[in-house]
């Protein structure tokens, strides 16, 4: 590690080489990025990351890159070379994390595996992401995020009472949740190499993941086992988008004091004297049934705006369900300035996100805007130590690219 520089971010000083692809890896390498790690990127030759030739791209810059690779520097290698291969080594061997989710095998064939990169790197942080796991029946097998939330859970969950039948979660769920484990598993991971362990394999399975993430709310009704337990709501079982006379909300009632005070927003407190809502019959399935209609009656002579103003003034939460072109100008959300826009001097005007977390005493600058194919391909290999001469021929060989030498 080089010596840290707490004003670039709490992860000054560490060097990060991924080589990972579409969304689990980058976006876990782009967070170390974001909290202050050098980063640098190996691409392919031809397209480089594949999701660059995703929709919605310009100019060679696909929005999926862009949300996934900001903060790193961006190197093409062509890896099915013995020469490229070297270059690979040599950068690794330089850093303290390696990330990659290449499917079973592909490392060893490469000879980048575990085992060869360890006896070279015995303090190493080497990051392998798989779709199902290093071995198992599944472990040969493509996979993307929709047959993983098929898979764990997720799609028998998507079922709205109303209209039963079964949906994905629209968007790439696992792939997220599996470069936030990953992120969090290699700090922590660098934290213990601080503290005298040495360099680790992480093996982290997408399918695991998505189980992991789905379990502590999706699995309550089979997490208590044997006789004896009280049946009562799933969470599932409570969300609901609601109509109102314009537009839709959300709102979420957790306790009885909650659906008091609805009955209440909607004009009518002297519901809770009712025998079917007192304490204790809140909330089984028929008092749910009642309240539900008289919710969508109360809701269909009220606009979005009136039934937000209502409900927010008697403590219940809710939210106007926001389009898509309005969820940049949620005031809630300019207020807290995590959307900004920027420039590239090629591919033009973009928005992004803000990192989540704040920093109070090592805030990291803003990250880099996300790299070319190759942008940084000299740079990176002038730092490995090869003289211009030695770059210029791995250039002309075709074994970097660099945006003037795409391969």
């Amino acid at each position: 590690m080089a010596k840290p520089d707490f004003s670039k971010g709490p992860l000054s000083g560490y060097r990060v080489v991924d080589v990972s692809s579409v969304v689990a890896g980058p976006l876990a390498a782009m967070t170390l990025a974001d909290q202050g790690a050098d980063v640098i990127k190996i691409e392919p030759p031809g397209v480089g990351d594949l999701s660059r030739q995703a929709i919605n791209e310009r100019k060679g810059m696909a929005a999926l890159y862009l949300n996934c690779n900001r903060g790193k520097r961006s190197i093409v290698l062509d890896m099915k070379q013995p020469e490229g291969i070297s270059v690979a080594r040599d950068l690794i061997r330089g850093a303290d994390v390696f990330i990659s989710n290449w499917r079973p095998g592909a490392a060893e064939r490469l000879g980048l595996g575990e085992a060869d990169l360890r006896s070279e790197c015995p303090d190493l942080i080497h990051c392998q992401i798989t779709g199902f796991g290093p071995t198992g029946p599944y472990s040969d097998h493509r996979v993307y995020d929709p047959v993983l939330q098929a898979l764990s859970g997720y799609v028998a969950l998507q079922e709205n009472p109303e209209f039963p039948i079964r949906d994905l979660v629209r968007n790439v769920e696992v792939d997220k949740a599996t470069a936030y484990t990953a992120a969090q598993s290699i700090t922590a991971a660098l934290l213990a190499r601080e503290r005298g362990a040495r360099g680790q394999h992480l093996q982290i399975s997408m399918l695991d993941v998505a189980l992991s993430f789905f379990w502590p709310d999706g699995m309550l009704t089979r997490s208590l086992l044997g006789e004896g337990v009280r049946r009562t709501l799933m969470i599932a079982d409570t969300y609901r988008v609601w109509m109102t006379q314009d537009g839709q909300i959300v709102y979420f009632t957790n306790t009885t004091e909650d659906v008091y005070n609805l009955f209440t927003a909607l004009g009518h407190p002297e519901w809770q004297d009712e025998e079917q809502f007192s304490r204790g019959r809140v909330g089984t399935e028929e008092s749910r049934a009642e309240i539900g209609q008289r919710v969508l009656d109360g809701f269909a002579n009220l606009t979005t705006a009136e039934v937000v103003e209502r409900l927010r003034a008697h403590g219940v939460p809710v939210a106007p369900v926001n389009e898509i072109d309005e969820v940049c100008q949620d005031p809630q959300i300019v207020h807290n300035g995590r959307v900004q826009e920027r420039r590239h001097p090629v591919y033009g005007d973009f928005r992004e996100v803000l990192p989540a977390t704040d920093f109070s005493a090592t805030p990291a600058p803003q990250a880099s805007i996300p790299a070319l194919r190759g942008e940084h391909s000299e740079e990176i290999l002038g730092e490995s130590g090869r003289s211009p001469d030695q770059v210029r021929a791995l250039i002309e060989g075709k074994i970097v690219g660099t945006p003037d030498h795409r391969l």
